[in-house]
């Protein structure tokens, strides 16, 4: 299976695993789905450590591709489904993650409620 991760869960994976639920982190592990980090997270982690909301003293995307992760860059065709997305969600990085996965029918791991109330499968 393929799995979108959302940002939280990317760095908890790399991080905090205990913050990870027991569910998620199987999936994380089966070595047969591929995970990915939407380029969208790499955004949103170098735009809040440039503001200073988040402190990145990393690369993530080499950290990432050591952790096994695989990287997903948001394409203009994932762009697509926000013109008719409500907005449940006003946060645009989660916006765009639901809208990639809407989009490529990847479904995407999150402990964000709102992700379910929209279109998209969500683990």
């Amino acid at each position: 299976m393929k799995i979108i991760i959302d940002t939280h869960i990317f760095l908890w994976a790399i991080s905090d695993l205990n913050r990870i639920s027991m569910r998620q982190r199987e999936e994380l592990e089966t070595a047969t789905n591929t995970i990915y980090v939407s380029s969208i997270s790499v955004v949103e982690l170098m735009i809040k450590s440039s503001i200073g909301k988040l402190q990145v003293n990393f690369n993530p995307v080499e950290i990432a591709e050591k952790s096994g992760f695989e990287m997903l860059d948001f394409s203009a065709k994932d762009a697509i489904p926000l013109k008719d997305m409500p907005f449940h969600h006003k946060d645009p990085f989660d916006r765009m993650l639901i809208a990639q996965s809407m989009a490529r029918g990847i479904p995407v791991m999150t402990n964000d409620k709102k992700f379910n109330l929209y279109h998209c499968k969500v683990l």
